[in-house]
């Protein structure tokens, strides 16, 4: 089986949607995916600033067709998106938070908390007193949970996993990596990473 990696940040809701079309080619394919969430931001930062100038001055019939797009795609997939009243989100917390939930067993059930309380919701998932709660709901022990989210090993876990993806030639969320060097960047390239999976299962059969 390949070595997969799902480099990602909950404040873009295309990798929303990325998250949930992978649960199911995890389902298919029995893929064992290492989940490393990062600060997309950080990225943004370093070598795609271009995303800030877009926002800043956007094409109005790109940005149009943007959001019908989104929305398509959030139909095909039967899940929920509206778009936060908070935007862009200060995504540190929630980041820092699926790496604890990560470290106890919970990242993708907590994931899709952080997602959904976002992009469905509309909920400020920057204060970490909801993340907190949020945690507790799926049986995190709240003051064990809060205590890893501020810890130094955490942050330097967040800000290693971000300067991995740069390196790596990432610019954004999700991005994808194939067997280290074989990368795939957006929701959209999710049908290609379902077949080279898949290819690889056939090979080895």
């Amino acid at each position: 089986m390949k070595k997969i990696e799902f480099f990602f940040d909950c404040s873009s809701p295309w990798t929303y949607l990325a998250f949930h079309k992978i649960q199911n080619i995890i389902k298919e394919t029995e893929a064992d995916i290492d989940w490393r969430p990062i600060l997309v931001g950080g990225v943004f930062n370093e070598v795609n600033q271009d995303v800030y100038n877009n926002r800043l001055n956007p094409n109005p019939l790109k940005f149009k067709y943007s959001r019908k797009d989104l929305q398509d795609w959030a139909n095909f997939y039967q899940i929920s998106i509206k778009w936060p009243a908070i935007f862009p989100l200060n995504a540190v917390n929630a980041m820092r938070s699926i790496i604890v939930a990560g470290s106890l067993d919970k990242l993708i059930p907590f994931s899709f908390l952080c997602f959904e309380s976002y992009w469905s919701k509309g909920i400020d998932i920057s204060d970490l007193d909801i993340l907190t709660e949020m945690a507790d709901s799926i049986g995190i022990d709240k003051g064990k949970f809060k205590e890893k989210v501020i810890h130094k090993d955490t942050k330097d876990q967040l800000r290693s996993n971000t300067d991995e993806l740069i390196s790596r030639g990432g610019f954004g969320s999700p991005t994808i990596f194939i067997d280290t060097e074989d990368m795939y960047f957006g929701n959209d390239r999710m049908v290609l990473v379902r077949e080279k999976i898949l290819e690889e299962n056939n090979e080895n059969k």
